[in-house]
């Protein structure tokens, strides 16, 4: 009888916890006004007509053909064209979401929203029309801040805690979705943490409340109304709602829209190191245990990491004092911890835990990778050893280096040419590429790496840890060294 009883508490106060409400209309009525449509208007500049060519004639692409073809373009001015008149300057629109923040005019959206707009006309639910100016924008989260000059006080939103939402919670998801207008649509929070490759801050919440084109800039709200995700990204096969939308945290977007209307821009805290995925043959090459943390490529001159002690090969697996589950975890904890802060990392290096202390300063502008740059055919005065993973292998002195346009402070091996089929081919090693180092050991010599592949084997590991410059960019590669 006990047994019953507890069953049939546990049946009756599950359905409780799980139901919605009887209406959401009491929660959405009063934010609707706060809720606007963003409209963008964008000049595209003229374009001449295009010339006549044998692919748009459909005309066959034969030598004598093509001369004939000429030689009547010559005589006669050319083949007359269908539809190809010159474009004019004309204006592209596009329609979007957006909400209001302050009563004074402050409207939050996305940034691929409004994009390179000329003019930004925000549209509220009364059918008002107000002209927008850009406060800032920030492309790595995808949020924009918008102002306008309103007659009177305009109902506004408050953020909630979106670290404070459960999987199964309610939400509501208010915009314009393919330009109808205001519409409202609910569902339950899916999934937290998604990193769908968006931008280095990734945190998505997913939903499945119905999010279609034209709600992006608009809010995701929880049963008190309050706004815990912006709208930003669907998943679509076919360009509609399919159940799995995804919302901007509120934690994240708070803090830099602060920015935004403060300054015009974010200011970001950095470490200055080049990070990568912990991959499980990575794991096993470091002897890591289990796959976590983000391994460092490279570190940036004078910046915070630069002289802290750390060096690349380590892995960092808590950043002041949060575990660093995945690499993607890092530069989002990064960011916002507050610019000037002493913070611990801990990091792992050959099988011992460090702990290390950064003072973190602002991020500078980003630097863009430099090109890749083949390399050039090896010369017989070039001494180079071939069958090691597949590869052809220079030592980097000062001949290869003018040879091959090297830096005066390249070292390392450099990779002349690859066998199609080779290991390291295909772990995505390219000709020109430098090998830097094999499982954390520096390498200028063929000998150097023969004995670090070797050395992984004895160990017991079942691949070898290779870190390789391409351009300006670094990367790691794992090869199996348990080949038998």
């Amino acid at each position: 009888m006990k047994k019953l009883l507890l069953a049939l508490v546990i049946f009756l106060s599950a359905p409780a916890a799980l139901a919605a409400p009887d209406s959401f209309a009491p929660i959405v009525e009063p934010l609707m006004p706060a809720v606007v449509n963003i409209s963008t208007t964008q000049k595209i500049e003229a374009q001449a007509a295009p010339q006549p060519n044998m692919q748009s004639q459909g005309l066959p692409n034969d030598p004598a053909f093509r001369e004939m073809f000429k030689q009547f373009n010559q005589q006669f001015g050319g083949v007359p064209q269908m539809n190809a008149a010159p474009q004019p300057e004309h204006e592209v629109t596009s329609l979007g979401s957006g909400f209001v923040i302050d009563p004074d005019g402050y409207i939050v959206t996305n940034n691929h929203v409004i994009g390179n707009a000329d003019q930004i006309t925000v549209i509220f639910s009364d059918n008002t029309h107000l002209t927008a100016t850009l406060v800032g924008r920030d492309t790595k989260i995808d949020l924009a801040l918008l102002k306008v000059k309103p007659p009177k006080k305009l109902t506004a939103v408050s953020f909630g805690d979106s670290d404070a939402l459960h999987i199964g919670d309610w939400l509501i998801a208010v915009g314009n979705p393919f330009g109808l207008g205001g519409s409202v649509s609910a569902g339950i929070v899916s999934a937290r943490g998604r990193n769908i490759n968006a931008g280095p801050f990734d945190d998505f919440i997913q939903t499945d409340a119905a999010i279609n084109r034209g709600n992006s800039g608009g809010p995701l709200f929880n049963t008190k109304g309050e706004v815990v995700g912006i709208n930003s990204a669907i998943f679509s096969p076919n360009g509609a709602n399919v159940g799995i939308g995804f919302a901007i945290p509120s934690s994240l977007a708070k803090p830099t829209l602060d920015q935004l209307r403060q300054f015009g821009r974010t200011h970001r805290a950095w470490l200055g190191v080049k990070i990568q995925e912990v991959s499980d043959p990575i794991a096993d090459s470091l002897g890591l245990g289990n796959t976590r943390g983000a391994l460092v490529l490279d570190i940036t001159p004078k910046s915070p990491a630069d002289g802290s002690g750390i060096v690349e090969g380590d892995v960092i697996t808590k950043f002041d004092g949060h575990e660093i589950r995945e690499m993607h975890n890092l530069p989002r904890l990064v960011a916002a911890t507050k610019i000037g802060k002493t913070v611990d990392v801990e990091i792992f290096r050959k099988g011992k835990t460090k702990t290390l202390k950064m003072t973190l300063t602002e991020q500078p502008a980003d630097k863009d990778e430099a090109p890749i740059t083949p390399a050039k055919a090896l010369t017989p005065k070039q001494k180079a050893q071939t069958n090691i993973l597949g590869m052809t292998l220079a030592e980097v002195n000062d001949q290869a280096r003018a040879q091959f346009n090297l830096p005066k402070t390249a070292h390392g091996l450099l990779v002349v040419e690859m066998q199609a089929d080779g290991v390291a081919a295909k772990q995505g090693v390219r000709p020109g590429d430098l090998i830097l180092d094999v499982n954390q050991s520096p390498v200028s010599t063929v000998d150097e790496v023969n004995q670090a592949l070797l050395e992984a084997k004895k160990s017991g590991h079942a691949f070898a840890l290779i870190r390789i410059q391409r351009g300006e960019g670094m990367q790691f590669i794992t090869v199996p060294v348990k080949q038998d």
